[in-house]
């Protein structure tokens, strides 16, 4: 073996778990979709702040969503045998994706997306939407524990509960039901609860499902799904997204008398920046710094975005 050839075996990139796909050769995958997205739709799916066009769908998450189907697909085949193996004639149960990531990343609008996407393929055309944040404990409990300045932490969650929802949908129970959460008011919505009846696909969006087994527990709920996918991007380009969202929803939804952050409409624009970054600064870089990012390597598909929300680089994990 010359040297070169032992070199090249040695490499880093050959040691990775992943495959690092980049945007060019990614995009080409994409294939035709039977009813492919239009702009109006683009505009219903698009969180605050996100820069995601019909460019990008078609580039990158066109050729996601059959990825993904194609898994879906596969894992319902071998389920089919196992259980005619086993002699088990119970159907098959849903294929549970889990999307991670930072505050202000866009992992929000880019699990509505693949909702949408994968609805659109013959193989999946019932997709669910569940976010972690009805499983954050109520505004009370938070205030009672002295954790309410940690919201969006792993504590902050009741993940009994959340592990409880997501074990039930893969044991195939035919309904299941989950707490709903208000943006507006920050807490959870009294007597409200998403109902999922045994969709295709789960979709399970929130900042810490890839999160491994506590001290206290032997399992996870990120042990429980399929596929995982995390939403990455540089720190210092996410706390400019989060500043920018802060802005937004400032001179915006902070309006709102009902708002939880009602008292931050009246600051001027110098001292909204300031109370952006201190937010940020305080809350949600320790999160992802000391929680989030290090879960990213557990994710079965890695999407890197650049300054501009763009994906630059697929990371998909090695078969």
């Amino acid at each position: 073996m010359s040297e070169a050839s032992a070199a090249r075996e040695s490499s880093p990139r050959d040691q990775s778990p992943f495959v690092e796909i980049d945007r060019a050769r990614w995009s080409a995958l994409a294939p035709a979709t039977p009813h492919p997205l239009d702009e109006r739709e683009l505009v219903q799916l698009r969180g605050l702040g996100d820069q995601l066009d019909l460019r990008e769908v078609e580039e990158v998450y066109q050729p996601l969503s059959k990825l993904l189907s194609l898994y879906a697909v596969g894992a319902r085949q071998l389920h089919t045998a196992t259980r005619a193996f086993l002699g088990d004639a119970r159907p098959h149960t849903p294929f549970v994706i889990g999307v991670a990531g930072s505050v202000a990343v866009g992992k929000s609008t880019i699990a509505r997306l693949l909702r949408e996407l994968l609805s659109r393929w013959e193989d999946t055309p019932r997709v669910e939407r569940v976010t972690t944040d009805g499983f954050l404990l109520p505004t009370a409990e938070l205030t009672r524990r002295g954790i309410l300045h940690r919201k969006g932490f792993p504590e902050s969650y009741d993940r009994r509960a959340l592990l409880r929802f997501v074990a039930r949908i893969k044991a195939g129970a035919e309904e299941v039901r989950a707490p709903v959460y208000s943006h507006l008011t920050y807490d959870r919505v009294p007597n409200a609860e998403i109902i999922v009846r045994r969709p295709d696909i789960l979709i399970v969006e929130g900042l810490n499902v890839l999160q491994p087994p506590g001290a206290d527990a032997s399992l996870a709920v990120s042990d429980l799904f399929d596929f995982t996918i995390y939403v990455d991007a540089r720190t210092s380009d996410i706390a400019q997204w989060y500043e920018d969202r802060f802005l937004a929803l400032q001179r915006g939804a902070f309006a709102d008398p009902r708002s939880y952050f009602h008292r931050y409409a009246a600051l001027d624009h110098d001292e909204a920046v300031r109370k952006a970054r201190e937010i940020w600064r305080e809350i949600n870089e320790p999160n992802l710094v000391q929680n989030i990012l290090p879960t990213r390597a557990r994710a079965s598909l890695v999407l890197r975005k650049e300054r501009d929300h763009a994906v630059s680089t697929v990371l998909l994990r090695k078969i």
